[in-house]
């Protein structure tokens, strides 16, 4: 084992178990128990992150045997100028933490600036929103994504295909894709999909334990809170109040599950921040599922998904497995 790897594993448990220490204080096996039948929210204050990283350190040992592991060459896609190769299972590029890739689904954004004649540095933990009218379940042709009654939305690599749909409608463009893997090898390897779409799934498996997600567990400084959504959005409307600040994820795409504090607002964090592929914007996200052309897309496509879905569950046994986990 090389050095940069004992190190690297040394800070992840010396991180992980401070977080532990600190998130023993939150009654959250309790809270999630009492909002079973309800939908789960997270609280960001973002005033308290301190840019440590404990939560992608986290987040990455948590879901390690989740993550994709692409065996063979990866079949050329026809036509060969529509779906590209998405490969990120190189030592190199799985090591990536500046932005969301299949290997890693939490990462942390930067904003330097100032406002109101102040400046300010703040470090913002992104990942999946957890809408609660998600596009990506919606409007997946193959029925892959789906969200749960406790407010997680989440994509089966089982039955995914990797057709990107879930990408292109989320406002935030949060799936991100790992060719040479999945369903679609068995079906139409050149011809439908091209790999498996993933993200966040809020520690799903932990959750349903009464166990706090990981990057929560971990986080030295409690960045996070997380219990009944009705209870969370009124937390962070008291504490927006109370710091005169501004509020994020109550409204937009019709309201999701992860909502952010924040004592600058929004608009002047977005304007900072580095934004592009893997790199999620903080601007205002209208209801996804509000626009005509999208209704029209989930009408034209339920067809297809109830066909491939049915399909897909059919030839995928695995995925049984992988929920009863």
């Amino acid at each position: 084992m090389s050095s940069n790897i004992s190190r690297r594993s040394f800070l992840r448990a010396g991180l992980i178990t401070a977080g532990s220490v600190a998130a023993s204080t939150v009654p959250f096996s309790k809270t999630a128990r009492a909002a079973s039948g309800g939908e789960l929210c997270t609280l960001l204050d973002i005033r308290k992150c301190i840019g440590c990283e404990a939560c992608v350190e986290a987040c990455r040992w948590e879901n390690a045997d989740k993550f994709p592991e692409p065996e063979g060459e990866m079949p050329a896609m026809v036509p060969v100028d529509r779906v590209k190769v998405a490969d990120w299972s190189s030592e190199e590029k799985r090591d990536v933490r500046y932005r969301l890739t299949p290997y890693n689904w939490l990462y942390i954004q930067y904003a330097q600036g100032e406002y109101n004649g102040k400046p300010y540095s703040l470090t913002i933990p992104r990942r999946c929103m957890h809408c609660q009218n998600a596009p990506c379940v919606n409007l997946c042709p193959f029925g892959a994504a789906d969200k749960k009654s406790n407010g997680i939305v989440r994509i089966h690599s089982g039955l995914c295909m990797g057709g990107a749909k879930c990408k292109q409608v989320c406002p935030w463009h949060i799936p991100e894709r790992q060719s040479g893997v999945g369903l679609h090898l068995d079906l139409v390897p050149q011809y439908a999909g091209n790999g498996v779409m993933y993200k966040c799934d809020r520690c799903y498996d932990r959750i349903a334990e009464g166990e706090l997600p990981a990057c929560i567990e971990a986080c030295p400084e409690n960045v996070q809170t997380i219990g009944p959504r009705e209870e969370i959005v009124k937390r962070a409307f008291a504490l927006a109040e109370e710091i005169d600040g501004f509020v994020y994820g109550d409204t937009q795409n019709g309201g999701t599950n992860t909502i952010y504090v924040s004592p600058v607002p929004f608009e002047e964090l977005n304007r900072v921040i580095e934004k592009g592929p893997g790199q999620p914007h903080l601007a205002d996200a209208g209801n996804a599922m509000e626009k005509t052309n999208n209704m029209i897309a989930a009408l034209a496509i339920a067809p297809i998904a109830g066909l491939l879905g049915a399909l897909a569950r059919f030839k995928s046994l695995a995925q049984d497995k992988e929920d009863r986990r």
